[in-house]
């Protein structure tokens, strides 16, 4: 079907007339559409053609007994994949938290395993009003745009917004299970990690994480040749210290994640003295459209609270609470 320049819209189509496209899209077939809808195939098919006036072009070639997408409807199509399930999600959300107060919270997975979630009982205890949403994943997210209250960070201070807030910095160090310790030879000096199988990210060194790294810390203690019984490797950070927890070898661990495993004795770090600076941080950054909202202060001032806690854990020296500038 083409369809003349000369009757292209500049308004928005209609949300109907999209649930009516993705739903011939997906199946391919608009009588099966029509029942998913609970319309009609004459008025699922109106709906198409209209949006497709809407459009300017043709979203469908139509056979005798099959559908097909057009390069413009598979392009259309991936559009409202991504929009319809976060509308559908925002929506659900609203409905849930009507007349509650909500603070959305953005971080990557491992720090919401590692050290959010753990803490974030005694801020619900405390503030048991106050709804809390986590998405943890490993994209950030744009909180000029994004339904997001506040996002936790990690990285240099160089890659962070001004209003972005440090919480505390990072040392890497090695720790494992008291028990594997107990059951292998004593770890004394650097060199004896030779007798342990050591455990880091996979694609550390294929990233602008390499500094995390067993070689980045081994070559720091002039052991440039040394080779482990056997390495492992995993792609977060919290199945590495996992791996460590259940006895499977030695991980270099961010210490500000491990720390209250280190204070609880699940894990043991045999060379204390040789812990090793890292060039990133972690960081709390506040959404735009959240800065009056008195559920997203007590949030923030509680982060604050943890994240001086966790500075006073790992001896962290010095402490943005008592200096201006720390990096």
């Amino acid at each position: 079907m083409l369809h003349s320049q000369t009757v292209l819209r500049t308004r928005p189509v209609s949300a109907g007339y999209l649930r009516a496209f993705e739903a011939v899209a997906r199946h391919l077939n608009f009588r099966a559409a029509a029942e998913e809808m609970a319309l009609t195939q004459s008025a699922v098919s109106r709906q198409i053609q209209a949006l497709e006036d809407e459009v300017g072009v043709g979203l469908f070639l139509r056979h005798t007994r099959a559908v097909e997408l057009t390069s413009a409807g598979a392009q259309l199509l991936q559009a409202v994949n991504g929009a319809l399930p976060r509308i559908d999600s925002a929506v659900r959300q609203i409905r849930q938290s009507a007349g509650r107060k909500t603070v959305s919270v953005t971080t990557f997975a491992s720090f919401a395993s590692m050290w959010l979630i753990p803490r974030l009982e005694q801020f619900q205890r405390d503030n048991p009003e106050i709804d809390i949403r986590i998405d943890a994943t490993d994209a950030s997210l744009d909180l000029e745009v994004a339904d997001v209250d506040l996002a936790l960070r990690y990285g240099p201070a160089a890659t962070m917004p001004p209003r972005a807030i440090r919480l505390f910095g990072e040392q890497l160090t090695p720790v494992a299970s008291p028990w594997l310790l107990k059951s292998a030879p004593p770890i004394r000096k650097p060199a004896d990690l030779a007798q342990f199988a050591l455990i880091e990210a996979g694609d550390a060194h294929r990233s602008h994480l390499e500094w995390l790294t067993w070689r980045r810390w081994l070559d720091e203690q002039q052991l440039t040749r040394l080779q482990p019984r056997r390495w492992l490797y995993f792609n977060y950070a919290y199945q590495m210290v996992q791996a460590a927890l259940t006895g499977q070898g030695v991980v270099l661990a961010r210490l500000p994640m491990v720390a209250e495993s280190l204070a609880n004795g699940d894990l043991i770090e045999p060379l204390p003295k040789l812990r090793m600076e890292s060039p990133m941080a972690y960081w709390l950054i506040q959404g735009p459209r959240s800065t009056h909202r008195p559920e997203i202060q007590a949030f923030c001032d509680w982060l604050l609270g943890q994240g001086k806690a966790t500075r006073q854990a790992t001896g962290e020296v010095p402490d943005p609470d008592t200096v201006d500038a720390i990096d």
